[in-house]
């Protein structure tokens, strides 16, 4: 009996470590009119499980290094086993010296359509296609999991990235849209492929600057912190100059612009007059959150 219960909490610290996200999970198909069919529940009950059971990493995670993350999925139209819809993404992380989570990644993917039949195996395999469902949710987890590492160690999040585009590259066999060059500038192979070239080079040293110099210094030194927030923003300058209205600069923002209107309309003052004209430069369509921060 001892042998069977340390075997038992053997598996159970296994199981915990294989899981690096505290995911939620959604499926609304209330666009349906059949919101109430036990496939959708299921549908969402089975997604939360291979999300929250797959091992996505190799690394040993404690339960609180779990990442927040949520999938929204809003299915529109359904037939058979086909089903059009569109997935929203979120992903936080924590602020160090405070109860603060900061949003990482905010993306909506029009572009999901799957087949799905009722109680189906969901198996991810890292070097080969399986599914739309299985490699769209896969892309996205190595997105939040790439943004994530990529906040607290530069290039940090370089394995993800790279899994992502691998996604990308298997996925493009089959006739879905979101993994292919002429699939748009919003795209699934435009977010990796952005964030991956020289081009937009900015992105990734913003993040870290932003996260680790500014947010995770804001307990110690207020004022300063905000002044290496400013500073990280305006590397944008460059990178919208080279490409303007990329969808890096709509993800990060997408993510970002309530919070950076909080943190500069609130607390010490600093001089952030190049941070607002920056702002307005590379973030027009949150202008109006731009105006409420105070000098």
């Amino acid at each position: 009996m001892r042998n069977l219960l340390f075997l038992f909490l053997i598996c159970f610290s296994i199981s915990l470590q294989a899981q690096e996200l505290n995911a939620t999970v959604v499926v609304n198909a209330q666009l349906t009119g059949d919101e109430n069919l036990q496939q959708f529940k299921t549908l969402e009950k089975q997604l939360k499980e291979f999300i929250s059971s797959t091992k996505w990493t190799n690394k040993k995670v404690k339960p609180q290094e779990r990442i927040d993350c949520n999938f929204v999925i809003n299915i529109g139209e359904y037939s058979g086993n086909s089903y059009k819809a569109t997935l929203q993404v979120q992903s936080s992380r924590p602020v160090f010296g405070s109860s603060y989570t900061t949003p990482i990644y905010n993306v909506n993917d029009k572009d999901f359509s799957f087949e799905y039949v009722e109680f189906q195996n969901l198996i991810y395999n890292p070097t080969q296609y399986a599914s739309n469902l299985i490699s769209v949710l896969a892309f996205h987890i190595h997105m939040i999991l790439g943004m994530d590492a990529e906040s607290f160690k530069k290039e940090g999040g370089d394995d993800y990235f790279r899994q992502a585009q691998n996604i990308v590259n298997f996925s493009q066999q089959e006739n879905y849209s979101g993994w292919k060059l002429e699939d748009g500038l919003q795209s699934r192979f435009a977010l990796i492929d952005n964030l991956l070239s020289p081009t937009f080079k900015e992105f990734r040293t913003v993040l870290y600057n932003y996260h680790r110099r500014g947010l995770d210094t804001m307990s110690v030194n207020q004022k300063d912190a905000k002044n290496e927030i400013a500073i990280a923003l305006s590397l944008f300058n460059d990178m919208n100059r080279r490409r303007p209205n990329s969808y890096l600069l709509r993800v990060f923002f997408d993510a970002k612009a309530e919070e950076i209107e909080q943190i500069f309309s609130e607390g010490p003052s600093v001089d952030i007059a190049n941070l607002v004209d920056t702002l307005n430069k590379v973030a027009p369509m949150h202008s109006s959150k731009w105006r409420n921060i105070k000098f």
